[in-house]
């Protein structure tokens, strides 16, 4: 499985921007038209500037980093948790690339193997709680622990500008359920180390608490969900739980949640908010034993489950996950990233 972005710019925040846009204006065709050239010029200059970054190699002071420090990446027999683990790889880390389906996970590793790449395959089914102790317990019993987990895994149905929920009890507990079960796992085992280990979520900007339309409607509940620090998990499982209630006798569609791509939204918001809060927890671990976690969207990838109709590479969006990942002086916590920058919540 792969985490599978929505959007890049979130299609629906542009077209939000273009209907505004014309308002007490002469021409607004011509505004809205003038407008979605210049996003896309703005989106186009910054995918040059990454690829430029990109290509300067991090010099020895920054690499904190060696063949013994251990990440592991969910989902990563295709798309862009291939290709994470690939950039990772690259770097010089070892990788365990792990995958539900065996056969596939050790195809995919192999392909990395043969161009003298430092990776290892492991079973992992992020909704079989067997699956998730039996990875932890083999990593912590073959490496003595973990430096990095990149949490892609993860599942949508939809596409384009279909809203069904029909699988929306599917990827909920895989999205959501799934990623905090791996990250609970996992936290025990990560290893203690002077630049700390580092959690990096793949999520989307569909789960924005503050989109301008995408969002879920009750304004009480986004505040309570955007409190860091009264958030907590119990909110945050009624939350989705609240959904999937909804969705189970009908009354979803007029229950307030996002319009656009409705149960994967709603899985990664609770992606997003569970960032925050493990960010939080964490934060009181002493030198030595930090760890760091991050979201990111990495924008409307070209993989399978798009139809491979999406603007942008696997090798783009996997970008913004290896450099939260190798960060030399880690001391971002709890934000969301997109293009190497961090947006809001």
């Amino acid at each position: 499985m792969e985490s599978v972005p929505a959007e890049e710019e979130s299609q629906v925040e542009i077209e939000a921007e273009q209907e505004n846009s014309g308002h007490g204006r002469s021409h607004p065709d011509k505004e809205k038209k003038d407008k979605k050239e210049r996003a896309k010029e703005r989106r186009e200059k910054r995918r040059q500037e990454i690829s430029l970054l990109r290509t300067i190699p991090y010099s020895d002071h920054q690499k904190w980093w060696s063949s013994e420090t251990i990440a592991l990446v969910t989902g990563a027999n295709r798309g862009i948790g291939f290709e994470i683990a690939h950039q990772l790889a690259s770097h010089g880390l070892t990788i365990i690339l792990t995958s539900r389906e065996t056969a596939v996970g050790e195809e995919s590793a192999k392909v990395l193997q043969e161009g003298g790449l430092n990776v290892v395959f492991h079973q992992l089914d992020i909704v079989d709680p067997s699956s998730i102790k039996a990875c932890a317990d083999w990593v912590q019993e073959t490496y003595g622990g973990l430096d990095i987990l990149i949490n892609n895994a993860g599942v949508n149905y939809n596409c384009g500008s279909e809203n069904s929920v029909e699988h929306a009890e599917q990827i909920i507990q895989t999205n959501f359920y799934g990623t905090k079960n791996v990250i609970q796992a996992m936290v025990p085992i990560m290893r203690q180390s002077d630049v700390g280990a580092r959690i990096v979520n793949v999520s989307s900007k569909l789960g924005k608490l503050h989109s301008r339309r995408n969002k879920i409607e009750d304004a009480t509940l986004r505040e309570q969900l955007a409190d860091t620090n009264s958030l907590s998990e119990e909110l945050i499982d009624k939350t989705v739980n609240t959904f999937l209630e909804q969705v189970k006798d009908g009354t979803w569609a007029s229950g307030g949640w996002p319009q656009a791509n409705t149960e994967y939204s709603v899985s990664k918001l609770a992606v997003n908010c569970y960032t925050r809060l493990m960010a939080r927890i964490l934060s009181d671990r002493p030198d030595g034993q930090k760890i760091y976690v991050n979201c990111y969207c990495p924008g409307w990838v070209k993989t399978a489950m798009t139809g491979w109709a999406a603007s942008l590479s696997p090798e783009e969006g996997a970008d913004t996950a290896v450099w939260l990942a190798l960060l030399p002086d880690h001391l971002v916590t709890g934000k969301f990233f997109f293009e190497r920058r961090e947006i809001h919540f």
